[in-house]
């Protein structure tokens, strides 16, 4: 980084920022090769959609709502992700609304891409491919999807018709039916198609083949005849609403249908909302597809204390008769697998007998004894050359079974993580603690198995706020986040188990927000920020959290950050003014040291260099990249870096004085990537390729400070992935 700076004395005017011109482009050829692998926790994320190719033994696929698609091998009993290419600028592409495979065409896949529906998400795309995932062609969208929105777990909303391959229908959730007649490249709206979008966001729930005929569910219904909620079409022309079909709160809304053609039968599921939450009530049903004639062959009525709604339905192809259905939503007794052979006359419930293995992936305890067989289940899928072949999806995993009795997590080398925070202890028998969405805080002794405590207990978090250790005591850690006994704790074994706090300041129950510690231990900084983005005052403790005090100058919603070295120093990056704080008298009180930083935005990081007093360092969005060395008294602006998204530290280079910085930015006339440098920040150098992108990956990066060249890289979906020089 330069060494020249502007040094301007508490709020002074700060406009004008130092540069200094410094070669900043690192040369294609010149960048290092890099090997990239996913540190293994096992899943963690909803999974949307399972689906067997109908043709090609050992052959399935996944969707995910935020960490894009995968192919499983039988061969490897391995998920192999197929989006990983996606980069910073497709983020909103990397949830999958809906995939779909041609029975005639074993290699060819399609992939209906776009995770949010409003405005500033951008329209979604379809990717096609010959072999399997491979390799892509790619059509942009007329439409937006909502692939992590509502009724995300219903569909498949897309399809290959099944009389001619070059056909494509696509269902959407506020501009009706699409059809392409050229494998995607362009859709028409289908003026025929009954359904008008309400503007609720659901659409077309769902597309599926029986013969030659097709049938769309349609999710913006209210469960009266006078409004049918599934539709057919014999010619792919004029659609029409399947007589006789059922009405009622229990069949607003079909969510997923499968054909079971030795049986001339359709099975639907229903529900009264799309799920995954909100159903309270639900049913199934058949229909005969050669005489018409409906069946309510619910296996159980939903109804009092156990309220619920019906998700998945599979088939097994080569055994007339035998379904399997989900349901979702139920909370009190827990939601379970319901098999029949018989055609829904009779079922059994496969959680009564299920043995559940987790021990490949120990967080699926949930802190308990013993885990539970699954919620969220709206994506099933049989085997259609084993029909005791089945998987299931649930909002954290995928279980399979060969036995239906046995079941095990079917997740190897699939990761849908967001990676919230992350630190590289420099010593102790742990490289890595992440700090995630829904599963808390994990120890990762290993890379390449799942924390084997699973996720810290004492108190048990869904989603980690804060994470933080004491730079000159690393035996003590500190974490923060949603639990469900108090949302503070702290560690004395570098994170490896966990003590609640004695207390917690009493508006952390409802907004805990980041924390720090000072470089001795002694003192605790706790930001205070409610889900929604209020932000409160943040509060001191220096007894380890057996007393808290507001500290009224520290400014709202900042994130606090201890200087490594010197225990009385902490600092606070007002992102809604532009102005580093500073205290140097352990917290008690902060005072504006610079006024001219980037503001406006919440994609910013303050971090501090490891092993230096007063080393500063802005990650800054769009606005670049900044560092100070006099505590924030000055900034200078790195020259060439056009965006900088999260910056972090590890081990120097082999004869460097100074660690490795990393960062998620872009230098200019580049886009977004993973970046290193050596020296300090004058020059950079790419260490990922376009192979290797995970779509928005600008929330934390941290290198190792024992490994020179390993930096570990947190995604929004994709989970932790790693790098090393090859």
């Amino acid at each position: 980084m330069p060494t020249r700076r502007t040094v301007l004395a508490g709020t002074a005017a700060a406009a004008a920022l130092s540069t200094l011109p410094t070669p900043v482009h690192a040369a294609e050829a010149e960048r290092p090769p890099y090997r990239w692998r996913t540190a293994v926790i096992g899943g963690t994320g909803f999974v949307t959609g399972l689906l067997f190719h109908p043709t090609t033994p050992g052959l399935a696929y996944a969707r995910t709502d935020i960490g894009g698609a995968y192919r499983w091998d039988r061969d490897t009993d391995r998920w192999t992700p197929l989006t990983d290419h996606l980069g910073w600028d497709d983020w909103n592409l990397l949830g999958v609304e809906a995939l779909a495979v041609d029975p005639a065409h074993p290699g060819r896949l399609y992939l209906a891409l776009g995770t949010y529906t409003q405005p500033w998400a951008g329209n979604g795309a379809l990717l096609r491919s010959e072999d399997r995932g491979r390799t892509w062609h790619r059509s942009d969208l007329p439409v937006p999807l909502g692939a992590n929105e509502d009724g995300r777990g219903t569909g498949e909303r897309l399809l290959v018709d099944p009389r001619d391959s070059a056909t494509l229908w696509l269902g959407t959730r506020h501009d009706g039916l699409l059809k392409s007649t050229d494998r995607g490249d362009s859709w028409q709206r289908q003026t025929g198609f009954p359904g008008i979008p309400s503007g609720t966001g659901q659409g077309v729930t769902l597309l599926v083949a029986a013969g030659r005929t097709l049938y769309a569910g349609w999710g913006d219904g209210d469960g009266t005849s006078a409004h049918p909620n599934l539709y057919r079409t014999t010619d792919g022309t004029t659609w029409e609403p399947v007589p006789g079909q059922p009405v009622g709160a229990s069949a607003r809304v079909p969510l997923r249908a499968a054909h079971d053609p030795g049986a001339h039968a359709l099975y639907v599921t229903y529900a009264d909302a799309p799920g995954p939450n909100g159903q309270s009530t639900g049913s199934v049903h058949k229909l005969d597809t050669v005489t018409g004639a409906w069946s309510d062959v619910t296996p159980a009525v939903p109804g009092g204390a156990d309220t619920f709604g019906y998700g998945g339905v599979a088939v097994a192809a080569r055994r007339p008769g035998t379904v399997v259905v989900s349901t979702n939503n139920r909370w009190s007794a827990v939601d379970t697998l319901y098999r029949s052979t018989d055609g829904g006359r009779s079922w059994v419930s496969l959680k009564d007998t299920a043995v559940l293995d987790v021990s490949e992936t120990p967080y699926l305890n949930w802190g308990a004894d013993k885990p539970k067989f699954g919620w969220w289940i709206q994506a099933v899928a049989v085997d259609p050359y084993d029909s005791a072949h089945l998987l299931y999806g649930t909002g954290a995993t995928v279980y399979g079974t060969y036995d239906l009795v046995h079941w095990t997590p079917r997740v190897r080398g699939l990761e849908e993580t967001s990676v919230r925070q992350l630190i590289s202890p420099p010593a102790g028998p742990a490289h890595l603690i992440s700090a995630n969405g829904d599963i808390g805080v994990l120890y990762h002794e290993r890379l390449t198995a799942s924390p084997k405590s699973g996720m810290a207990t004492n108190p048990v978090f869904g989603t980690a706020t804060g994470l933080a250790l004491a730079a000159a005591k690393p035996s003590y850690a500190v974490r923060t986040g949603w639990g469900d006994h108090g949302n503070g704790a702290f560690s004395t074994d570098g994170g490896r188990t966990w003590t609640p706090f004695p207390a917690q300041p009493a508006l952390a129950k409802d907004a805990p927000g980041p924390i720090a510690v000072s470089a001795d231990g002694s003192v605790l900084l706790w930001t205070l920020v409610h889900w929604d983005g209020t932000k409160y005052p943040a509060h001191r403790s220096a007894d380890g959290g057996r007393t808290w005090a507001e500290v009224p100058s520290f400014p709202r919603g900042a994130t606090p950050v201890a200087d490594p070295v010197d225990p009385a120093v902490f600092h606070a990056y007002d992102t809604d003014t532009g102005t580093l704080y500073g205290s140097t008298d352990h917290g008690r009180t902060f005072a504006p040291r610079f006024a001219g930083l980037p503001s406006g935005d919440s994609q910013f990081q303050l971090a501090a260099a490891p092993g230096r007093t007063g080393d500063l360092w802005v990650s800054a969005k769009e606005n670049g990249l900044y560092r100070s060395t006099d505590a924030g008294a000055g900034f200078t602006k790195a020259d060439g870096v056009r965006a900088s998204h999260t910056v972090g530290f590890g081990k120097a280079a082999p004869g460097a004085r100074y660690p490795a910085v990393y960062q998620v930015g872009a230098l200019t006339g580049s886009g977004v990537a993973v970046l290193r440098s050596d020296d300090g920040g004058r020059t950079w150098v790419r260490i990922n390729d376009d192979a290797h992108q995970w779509g928005w990956t600008g929330q934390t990066i941290t290198g190792d400070p024992r490994r020179y060249g390993r930096v570990y890289l947190g995604t929004n979906g994709r989970g932790i992935q790693y790098g090393e020089p090859a």
